[in-house]
């Protein structure tokens, strides 16, 4: 049920909920109304848009969102964010508290997806020691692989062969960064785009948890282990039918940079029709 309502003595009639519904399913007849339930995409653009609080829809209630006047960040400081942002492979040996990984993945979830497909599962590694776990069990499986030759040629094989000799020769962990948790992204197959959700939810993830201090690295060796050992994905509890998007090691950073990096110009390519 969607429980569209009008609070009829907030409601002003100004019709910005008619006009900026995507799906085109509520209409004026005196105040809005929903004339499509099946076709509401629920993306709650009506409650978003209502200048006096007045929509409310799947149960929301508008007085509990936060106002966007006076509370975004300013262009400055955001600007520094992305800039300043940074692969971090350097960790403390602690867990991040269970109440921050919660808020980030609770905001993270807001990040936009194909037709409102909001269908991107956060699959997380929220302790320390699962992820020793996890790490023992990937590298014994590819160090086999690497003894029997089996590793893949190319890139791959010789990443994943490099990250099986620093942990037996010199205990360094490549394949995690000494991070204490990790965030794998998923979405059904048959999603409108899940591999771009997937992708999009986790630079959403990691903006956020720069701006609360949090380091974080795009895994891609990880991924590579997930490709030759490809049942652990199913024993993280990750469904069978979810394309796999990406995994994203995270956590207190055991370094602090001081500035941004200087970068650009941008690569521009300005149509000309």
């Amino acid at each position: 049920m969607l429980d569209f309502r009008i609070d009829e003595e907030r409601c002003i009639q100004c019709g910005e909920c008619v006009l900026e519904c995507p799906a085109g399913v509520i209409a004026m007849d005196g105040h809005p109304k929903m004339t499509n339930e099946a076709g509401c995409f629920q993306c709650q653009h009506c409650l978003a848009v209502c200048p006096t609080a007045a929509v409310s829809i799947l149960g929301r209630n508008p007085d509990a969102s936060t106002p966007l006047a006076g509370n975004m960040p300013d262009p400055v400081h955001l600007a520094t964010l992305i800039k300043g942002r940074r692969a971090v492979r350097r960790y403390r040996d602690k867990d991040l508290a269970p109440e921050l990984i919660d808020h980030l993945l609770a905001v993270s979830c807001h990040a936009p997806t194909g037709v409102n497909a909001r269908s991107v599962l956060f699959t997380v590694v929220r302790e320390r020691v699962v992820m020793n776990r996890l790490r023992e069990h990937l590298i014994g499986r590819l160090a086999k692989l690497k003894e029997g030759g089996e590793l893949p040629e190319g890139l791959a094989g010789k990443y994943l062969g490099w990250t099986v000799s620093a942990w037996q020769e010199k205990g360094t962990d490549i394949l995690f960064r000494g991070a204490p948790h990790l965030l794998i992204t998923s979405a059904p197959a048959e999603a409108p785009c899940p591999v771009q959700d997937t992708h999009i939810a986790l630079a959403t993830f990691q903006l956020f948890a720069h701006a609360h201090g949090v380091g974080t690295v795009w895994d891609g060796i990880c991924m590579m282990a997930f490709g030759v050992c490809s049942d652990v994905v199913g024993k993280l509890g990750i469904p069978e039918n979810h394309t796999l998007g990406y995994a994203m090691a995270f956590g207190e950073p055991a370094v602090e940079y001081q500035r941004t990096v200087q970068r650009g110009p941008a690569l521009v390519n300005v149509v000309q029709w």
